[in-house]
This record gives structure tokens, sequence and C-alpha cells, in this order.
């Protein structure tokens, strides 16, 4: 089972971070690849279950389904319900560390899935600099270091 890793740290309070990531559906305000995103059936972007849907920049469509999200241990869990990429099982986590020394934010995500084994190298690194590398980056910026 490929796995992917990638971490950070973020140069703000982990209060202010969790802020701008937690909201299932804010995709699009913090991610650089994300156009537009929407719950389905209006539900709220924090109940556990709600689907969100999604297009990328390049028009790709993407469904997820929220697993978990902790406001006390900062953070969420989803799956992928529907992507162009060969995967399938994927579950991911984003969580947020609180870093005493500077009051900064240690940030990781990860994510696990099922592929066929001539494209797990290529996935795990395009998933881990594209998608999460890609959206550490857009929010170190957003804090301003």
């Amino acid at each position: 089972m490929p796995r992917v890793f990638v971490s950070s740290v973020i140069d703000a309070p982990a209060a202010r971070v969790w802020e701008r990531v937690r909201d299932f559906n804010g995709l699009p305000r913090w991610h650089p690849r994300i156009r537009e995103s929407r719950i389905e059936n209006g539900e709220p972007p924090d109940k556990v279950g709600c689907v969100r849907d999604f297009n990328l920049q390049n028009g790709d469509r993407i469904r997820e389904r929220l697993l978990g999200l902790s406001d006390y241990d900062m953070f969420c869990t989803y799956t992928i319900l529907e992507s162009p990429m060969p995967i399938t099982g994927y579950i991911a986590t984003l969580r947020l560390t609180p870093v005493s020394d500077g009051n900064r934010t240690f940030i990781e995500w990860t994510a696990e899935f099922e592929c066929d084994a001539s494209v797990a190298d290529e996935l795990v690194t395009g998933i881990g600099t594209n998608v999460f590398q890609a959206g550490f980056d857009a929010l170190k910026r957003h804090f301003g270091k």
C-alpha cells in the first residue's frame, strides 16, 4: 500500500492555521490547485460524512467524503470517492500540532491508497509535491513567512 507523508513548519500559531484549513469546503481559499468547491446536499462543511465536490485548476473533478474532524486535536480525515487518479481506498489526514518554541505550527499531511504497482511511485511523488507540499507552500505565503 503506497503511503505519502509530507510535513512542514508554518510560522503562525496553530489556532490561526487551523482557522484557515478546517473548512472542508474551503480549499479554494488556500490551496492554489483548487478552482472551486461545493458541499453536496447543502450540508455543513464540518459535518462528518459530508461530501465535497471540487474542480482543480486544470478542470479535473474530485469528490471526497469527510471521515473525521476534530477542533481539539486539529485534524481532518477524508477519503476520495471519485478522482481521475487510478487509485482506490484513498484515505488522507491533515493534522496540525502546536510548536511551543516560537508559537509555530507543525503541519503534516498523510495518505494511503491502493493502485497498480507500476504507477505507485509517480502517484506518491505527485500527491506529495503537487497537492500536499503545494498547499503548505501556499499557507506559508499566506502567513507571511
